[in-house]
C-alpha cells in the first residue's frame, strides 16, 4: 500500500491526511525521505557549474520537501498526542536526525559553494531578502561547525547526536512524571472548592478512569487547585508533586541529564571558539551579550522583589488570621493571593469564569484579527489528529491566507504548556504556499469549557504567534513567520494579549455561559483594575528562572545544576515563599532543546517592545487604529525574519524602547 506520508496530499488545502496515517507509516517514510534529502544535497554539492544564489542557496531552500512533510506530522503528534509507540519512534529518530543535519553541515563541497556565493555577494544582483537568506544560510553553516575539520568536526557531530538523545529523554521524562501522578479527591476533599474546579476535577478523573474527582499536574487544573483548596495539606502535596517533576529518582529523573546537556553545550561552544554557550547563543539575538540580558533582568528584579516581599507580609498576616503557624510557604501563596484579590478587588475567579467561555474567547481573538487585519475565519471539516482539534480556513477579501488549527484541551499524552507551530510555512518560492498553523493549549476540559483569565490570556498569546505565521508575506520559507530572533519572536504574541484587556472586546465577548448577558460593568472594571495584581510574584518567579538559565550557560557548565540553581537564588535574594517558575529538572524551555537555552529572558526582552508597541495604538486612534495596524503588519507581522529584528522594530516605531514601558505595564514603577 502507498504510504500516505509520502503521497501527494490532495485533500482540502493540501492538509496531511491524518485519518489515513498510522504509526507504522513513520519509520519507512522517514527512511525514504532521509534518502531523498541526502540525494538532493549530494546533487547540489556536486553541481559542475560555478556556485550561484539560484543553484546553491535557492536549491537548498527547496530541498527536503518530503522530509519536512514527514517531520511536520510526526512532531505535531509527538508533542500533542504522544503514545508509547510515538515516544519510541522519537527516541529512534532524534539521533538519526541530528546525524543527518550534521552530515549536511560537514559537507565540505557544499559549504565551499555556500561560502563562494557569500564571498561574491556584493557583485550579485540580490534583493534585500535574498541577501538576508544568503547571510543566514552561510551563518548557519558556520555556527553548526562547517569550518571544523578532523577530530573537532567528528566531536561536534557526536555532541549534536548526544544532545538530540538527551533532549528527547528529558521531555519524555517530564511527560512521564506528569502522567504518572494523580491525587484522588474524596467528597470531603472537595469541600470549599468552587463549582468550576470540582467539575474540572471530576472530568479529569473520568478521563483517567477513576471513580471520582482527581487532580493531575496539568497547569489548568493544578493552579486553580492551589488557588482555591482550603486544605493546606492537600495544597502542599500537590505543589510538591508539581515542582518535583523530573526529580523523583528512578528512570525519569532529569538531574544528571541536565548536567550532561550543559557540559555538552559548553564543549560545543568551545569548539566554535566562544567563551561560553551563552556567548554563542546570544550572538544572533537582539540582546547580543549575556551582560545585556543580565542588565535587563536585574533592572526589573529589584522593584519586583520589593513588591513581592511587601505582598508576602500581607499574605502572612492573612495566614496568621486563619490560625496557621510558621512561615508563608510556596503552596500558600496562590491561595491567599486569590483571597486577597477577592477582598481588595471584589473579584472572585469562580464568578469570573462563567463569562470566559472558550468559544467566545476564540471568537474574540478572531474578531480582533478581523478588525485589525481584515482576516475572516470559516470553520472547515477536515481530518485532524485528535477529535478535540478544530480547523478554520483564514481568508482576506476572499483570498485564501492560511489554515488555522486549534487544539485546546489538556489530555494524557500531550506535553504541558501552550505553543504555536506551523505544519507548513508561508512562501512564494518556488511556488505560492499558504501556512498551516496550530495553536496547542492545555485548558481543563468541561462542557461548556470555561477559562480562567490567565487561560484567556494564553489563548490570545498563542494566537498572536499564529498571526505572525498567517500574515507572513515573504519569498523564502526559511525567513517566514516566526523565523526570527528568539528575543523578538514573543513580541507579536505578547502584544496581542493587550486586546484581551480592551473594554469593548470584553463587553462584547465576555458573556455569561447561562444567560448570555455581558460581563457587568463593575466586574469588567475590576478585571482591568486587577490586571497587575500579584505582579511582584509573577515577575519574581519568571526572572528567577531566566537568571538561572543564564547562569547555567554563561560560565563553566555546573556539574550539579541543582546546587548552582540554589546558589543563584540565594545570591539574588529569592523570597522563600516563591518558587522559580521552572526548576531545572522540568525546565523544558531550556533542556528539551536549544530553543530557549540562554534565552528564557526572551519573554521579558520582547515585553519591553510589546508595551511600547501597544502604546503606539494608544497614542493614535485607539486599539484598532487602522494606520498603526497596517504599519504593524507591514513592518513586523508580514516581514518574518527578512531583516534584522532591530531594523524591523525601528521601521515600525521609529526607535527602540526603554524598560520604563515594561515597568509601567507591570505596575512596578514607584
Amino acid at each position: 500500500m502507498t504510504n500516505p506520508l509520502l503521497s501527494e496530499w490532495t485533500g482540502p488545502h493540501g492538509l496531511a491526511p491524518f485519518d489515513a496515517i498510522r504509526d507504522a507509516d513513520f519509520a519507512p517514510a522517514l527512511e525514504r525521505a532521509l534518502t531523498k534529502h541526502r540525494e538532493e544535497i549530494t546533487a547540489i554539492a556536486g553541481i559542475p557549474e560555478p556556485p550561484t544564489f539560484a543553484n546553491t542557496v535557492e536549491a537548498l531552500e527547496v530541498s527536503g520537501e518530503a522530509f519536512g512533510k514527514v517531520l511536520s506530522v510526526f512532531f505535531t503528534l509527538a508533542g500533542a498526542d504522544s503514545t508509547p509507540a510515538r515516544q519510541a519512534l522519537q527516541r529512534d529518530f532524534s539521533p538519526r536526525l541530528a546525524a543527518h543535519y550534521s552530515a549536511i553541515h560537514a559537507d565540505e563541497a557544499l559549504f565551499a559553494r555556500v561560502s563562494a556565493v557569500w564571498e561574491a555577494r556584493d557583485a550579485l544582483d540580490l534583493s534585500d531578502e535574498q541577501r538576508r537568506v544568503l547571510m543566514l544560510c552561510h551563518r548557519g553553516f558556520v555556527r553548526a561547525g562547517a569550518a571544523l575539520r578532523g577530530e573537532a568536526a567528528e566531536r561536534m557531530a557526536q555532541i549534536k547526536a548526544r544532545l538530540a538523545v538527551l533532549g528527547t529523554q528529558f521531555t519524555q521524562n517530564v511527560l512521564a512524571d506528569e502522567g504518572d501522578w494523580v491525587m484522588d479527591l474524596s467528597q470531603a476533599d472537595l469541600e470549599g472548592l468552587p463549582e468550576f474546579l470540582v467539575a474540572s476535577a471530576r472530568a479529569a478523573g473520568a478521563e483517567l478512569g477513576r471513580e471520582g474527582a482527581a487532580i493531575t499536574l496539568s497547569r489548568s487544573l493544578i493552579v486553580p487547585f492551589l488557588q482555591y483548596a482550603p486544605r493546606r495539606d492537600l495544597r502542599e502535596r500537590a505543589f510538591r508533586a508539581w515542582t518535583a517533576r523530573g526529580a523523583n529518582g528512578g528512570d525519569h529523573d532529569n538531574r544528571d541529564i541536565a548536567a550532561e546537556i550543559l557540559a555538552l553545550r559548553q564543549e560545543r561552544a568551545a569548539l566554535l571558539g566562544y567563551d561560553s554557550f551563552a556567548d554563542y547563543k546570544l550572538e544572533t539575538e537582539m540582546a547580543k551579550t549575556p551582560g545585556a540580558v543580565r542588565d535587563l533582568l536585574m533592572a526589573v528584579w529589584a522593584p519586583a522583589r520589593a513588591r513581592a516581599e511587601a505582598d508576602a507580609g500581607v499574605l502572612t498576616e492573612m495566614m496568621r488570621a486563619d490560625g496557621a503557624n510558621g512561615p508563608l510557604e510556596p503552596w500558600d501563596w496562590r491561595y491567599y493571593a486569590a483571597r486577597r484579590r477577592a477582598a481588595e478587588h471584589d473579584l472572585d475567579e469562580s464568578a469570573l469564569k462563567p463569562y470566559l467561555q472558550l468559544e467566545r474567547m476564540i471568537e474574540a481573538a478572531f474578531d480582533c484579527a478581523h478588525r485589525l487585519f481584515g482576516l475572516e475565519f470559516r470553520a472547515i471539516d477536515v481530518p485532524l489528529y485528535h477529535p478535540d482539534c478544530r480547523a478554520w480556513e483564514v481568508t482576506r477579501r476572499g483570498r485564501h491566507v492560511a489554515v488555522f488549527i486549534g487544539d485546546y484541551f489538556a489530555r494524557s499524552g500531550k506535553r504541558s504548556g501552550a505553543w504555536c507551530s506551523a505544519m507548513r510555512g508561508q512562501r512564494k518560492f518556488p511556488d505560492v504556499q499558504g501556512p498551516v498553523v496550530i495553536n496547542t493549549c492545555n485548558f481543563a476540559k468541561s462542557d461548556p469549557a470555561l477559562l480562567s483569565y490567565d487561560d484567556a490570556r494564553t489563548l490570545f498569546h498563542e494566537f498572536g504567534h499564529a498571526l505572525h505565521q498567517m500574515l507572513s508575506d515573504v519569498t523564502y520559507e526559511s525567513v517566514s513567520g516566526t523565523s526570527v530572533a528568539r528575543d523578538f519572536v514573543e513580541l507579536p504574541s505578547q502584544l496581542f494579549e493587550h486586546w484581551l484587556e480592551v473594554p469593548e472586546v470584553l463587553r462584547r465577548f465576555a458573556t455569561h455561559v447561562e444567560t448570555g448577558a455581558p460581563m457587568p460593568q463593575p466586574m469588567l472594571e475590576k478585571v482591568l483594575e486587577a490586571a497587575t495584581f500579584d505582579m511582584g510574584f509573577q515577575t519574581v518567579e519568571y526572572i528567577a528562572s531566566a537568571l538561572v538559565d543564564l547562569e547555567f550557560h554563561e560560565g563553566p557548565a555546573p556539574t550539579d545544576p541543582i546546587a548552582r540553581q540554589e546558589e543563584v537564588l540565594a545570591r539574588i535574594g529569592m523570597p522563600r515563599a516563591i518558587a522559580m517558575r521552572h526548576a531545572a529538572p522540568h525546565f523544558a524551555h531550556v533542556f528539551a532543546g536549544d530553543g530557549y537555552s540562554s534565552g528564557y529572558y526572551s519573554y521579558m526582552w520582547s515585553e519591553v517592545m510589546d508595551a511600547d508597541a501597544y502604546a503606539a495604538f494608544e497614542e493614535a486612534g485607539g486599539p484598532f487604529d487602522p494606520q498603526i495596524a497596517v504599519a504593524l503588519e507591514r513592518h513586523i507581522l508580514s516581514a518574518g525574519g527578512s531583516a534584522e529584528a532591530e531594523d524591523l522594530y525601528v521601521a515600525f516605531r521609529g526607535r527602540l524602547p526603554g524598560v520604563e514601558a515594561l515597568l509601567k505595564g507591570r505596575g512596578l514603577l514607584t
